[in-house]
């Protein structure tokens, strides 16, 4: 029995109308979402987060992937049905085009490459992390550098015990074929998509934008229902949350388009969504500034002060990875009132300390 579909919601100004798409954004198959564009959602073996969409565009001269989940039998046999509903084999695609180097989006696309030879392409920014990560140890060495500067020096233990699973040793990573750089296009026959760096949830992230379409290839840098994460990645940046506003601002002074994310289901309008998220976090540097003015000293304190998700939970109530990367996005911006002279700091035995300026 065919599950329930969504109707198509009301055209955002300026945005194209989005074909009907499944009630569940993560059931199988290519959905199409544009002219010779289509979804196709792939499984992933994480508890909080079920797929990945990557996007399959149809040129004449060319079959085009944008992202490519997680390596693994259960992605490819996935995508691999979806292209072939559409008359295509693996063996069909010509190029993967990708936002990010994090697994979930960069490492199928490596595994494809061995196997059949497709060229990779990620952006030029992403190189650090490529070429810096480092699994000999613990599996984020300079998060829990941070995480002990941050005053979590017990979370920053357990998350440095974490085992290095043999799967993740030898998950497929590397460089790819060629970068991609800021203000590029992508030719193709009937098309042209340009790529558009969009550094803050990883340094080297990029969208790609198809004007004459409508169509915002949004990967993590702008999701419908979550606030992606900044600067967790193997070398992040100074300052991600500065960055990640910039880009932010930056998209949202494009044409309005549909969004197609790389999680959650595709909407209509990318400007609403950008303008939620910039609110979310004008929002949040004014909670972290209040709970710096009532006493809160360090990252940890004002993230425990705080609540997270869209659920409202206390710090501590998060598995530990998940209490990190709050802990590091309450660092973040802290940065950024530190950059605008809201706030200063001083080390104490290695863990900054934060007090509104006079």
């Amino acid at each position: 029995m065919e599950q329930q579909r969504t109707s198509a919601p009301d055209r955002a100004e300026g945005s194209p109308l989005l074909p009907d798409q499944p009630a569940d954004w993560t059931e199988p198959g290519a959905h199409r979402v544009g002219d010779h564009v289509h979804r196709i959602p792939l499984p992933l073996p994480l508890d909080d987060l079920a797929a990945v969409n990557v996007y399959l565009v149809e040129a004449p001269d060319a079959l085009v992937l944008i992202d490519s989940g997680w390596a693994g039998p259960r992605t490819e046999e996935a995508l691999g049905k979806a292209l072939s509903t559409l008359g295509y084999a693996l063996g069909d695609l010509t190029q993967i085009l990708v936002t990010h180097g994090h697994w979930d989006h960069y490492t199928q696309a490596l595994a494809l490459r061995a196997a059949l030879g497709v060229h990779v392409r990620v952006g030029r920014g992403e190189r650090h992390s490529i070429e810096g990560l480092d699994l000999s140890g613990s599996a984020h060495p300079r998060q829990t550098a941070r995480l002990r500067a941050c005053g979590a020096g017990e979370l920053a233990d357990r998350v440095d015990a974490l085992p290095v699973t043999p799967a993740e040793r030898s998950m497929p990573f590397g460089p790819p074929d060629t970068w991609l750089d800021d203000g590029e296009h992508i030719h193709l026959a009937d098309r042209r998509l340009k790529v558009i760096a969009t550094p803050g949830h990883t340094r080297g992230h990029v969208v790609f934008a198809d004007p004459a379409a409508g169509l915002l290839f949004a990967g993590d840098h702008v999701l419908p229902h979550i606030t992606p994460s900044v600067g967790f990645e193997a070398v992040p940046e100074k300052s991600p949350l500065r960055s990640y506003r910039r880009s932010l601002r930056l998209v949202r002074e494009l044409p309005n388009a549909l969004l197609l994310p790389a999680h959650g289901p595709v909407s209509v309008g990318v400007h609403a969504r950008v303008d939620e998220l910039l609110a979310h976090h004008e929002e949040r540097l004014d909670a972290t500034l209040r709970e710096v003015r009532a006493g809160a000293a360090t990252a940890h304190a004002v993230a425990r002060a705080l609540p997270w998700t869209r659920r409202r939970r206390p710090l501590d109530a998060l598995p530990d990875l998940h209490r990190m990367l709050a802990i590091l996005e309450t660092d973040a911006h802290l940065d950024v009132l530190a950059e605008a002279r809201a706030v200063s700091y001083t080390w104490v035995e290695g863990v900054r300390h934060f007090a509104v300026r006079a």
